[in-house]
């Protein structure tokens, strides 16, 4: 396994991480994403642990704070071989302060949580979405606080805007608050919208990718096929409305390539879609799930070996779109490229 740098800290992280939000899964969405209990929990934890995966990701809001709960249990007399990754600010109920980023939500909730997963300290505390009604000077100072109590480690977010994260490390910065390390954000070959703002901050502040959803809400396992219906298995039956959007055609396109690339490598359609992401620029680890062992061992093999510069190009191509405004005239507008040239990603789009 692979080991980087969780963005400017020092904390090492392995390129494939586990996401929890199969544990203990219930309701609509996470009853759909699976159902694991404690005790294939610690099964799945331990095929972890034996391949180097050692960082595993959850959040409160996931069944209702159920897989925390069942990730605690599952890695109970483990805590000094782990990183917990979980997060908070998505509502866990109704109430005027059960939702958000305020001194008391993030308090209450990291108090929670420690309880939850059964540890008096989280490795990595994200904020699952930017709460607009909250200062973000109150939000950091809150952070600090819970930092200089021990209670968290490093901090992060998932799913900001650009100037979301930017005015907060800018904020951190200017009052010496604990800078945010990790952004966990969507990024697959379906979906590269990452790449337009959000990598070239992330370069330039250090701020690293934890990748969540890589094989696009379960578009690209290799059972979803052109002029094919969804299989019966699939989750997409129950859960595709709360996913990102993916336009069929370019899935159905880059599935093809994908296929031509597993014949000749003898990989698995989500081991390349993976694979593809681990060499982006930016990305610390992938965050990848499993309702099953099976599941599991497949997607811990797309590590261990490489794409060929030639099969990343196809990829590359297949997979490319024109960037949204004000981007593309950076990729397509010679005078705009001299003036200001898009370090990352290093192909051209459109």
């Amino acid at each position: 396994m692979e080991y980087r740098n969780l963005g400017a800290s020092g904390l090492k992280v392995p390129v494939l991480s586990f996401g929890a939000g199969t544990f203990g899964g219930s309701g609509p969405l996470f009853g759909a994403w699976g159902t694991t209990d404690a005790q294939e929990a610690r099964r799945m934890v331990d095929i972890c642990l034996e391949a180097g995966v050692t960082l595993f990701d959850t959040a409160d809001v996931y069944s209702a704070g159920a897989s925390e709960e069942v990730l605690g249990q599952a890695i109970s007399g483990k805590r000094d071989s782990v990183l917990i990754s979980t997060k908070t600010a998505l509502p866990m109920g109704e109430g005027p302060n059960d939702w958000g980023t305020s001194r008391v939500r993030l308090i209450r909730a990291t108090e929670d949580a420690l309880r939850r997963l059964g540890t008096d300290y989280i490795d990595l505390l994200q904020l699952h979405a930017f709460d607009a009604s909250t200062p973000v000077e109150e939000v950091l100072a809150t952070l600090d606080g819970l930092v200089a109590a021990g209670k968290v480690r490093y901090i992060g977010v998932s799913n900001f805007s650009g100037w979301q994260l930017m005015k907060a490390l800018g904020l951190s910065e200017r009052y010496g608050y604990p800078r945010y390390v990790a952004h966990q954000v969507y990024y697959s070959l379906a979906g590269r919208d990452y790449e337009w703002e959000l990598m070239p901050l992330a370069a330039d502040q250090q701020v690293c990718a934890l990748v969540w959803s890589p094989l696009a809400w379960g578009r690209l396992t290799g059972k979803i096929r052109r002029g094919a219906p969804l299989p019966e298995g699939s989750r997409l039956h129950q859960t595709a409305e709360y996913g990102p959007p993916v336009d069929d055609e370019r899935l159905f396109d880059i599935v093809d390539v994908l296929d031509e690339i597993a014949a000749e490598t003898g990989r698995t359609v989500p081991q390349i879609a993976i694979n593809w992401l681990i060499g982006r620029p930016t990305v610390s680890s992938v965050i990848i799930g499993a309702r099953n062992e099976e599941q599991l061992r497949q997607n811990l093999g797309a590590v261990g070996w490489s794409l060929t510069p030639e099969q990343i190009g196809r990829l590359d191509a297949v997979s490319a779109v024109t960037p949204p405004y004000p981007y593309f005239p950076y990729y397509r507008q010679e005078g705009f490229a001299r003036l200001n040239p898009p370090a990352i990603p290093t192909t051209r789009m459109g």
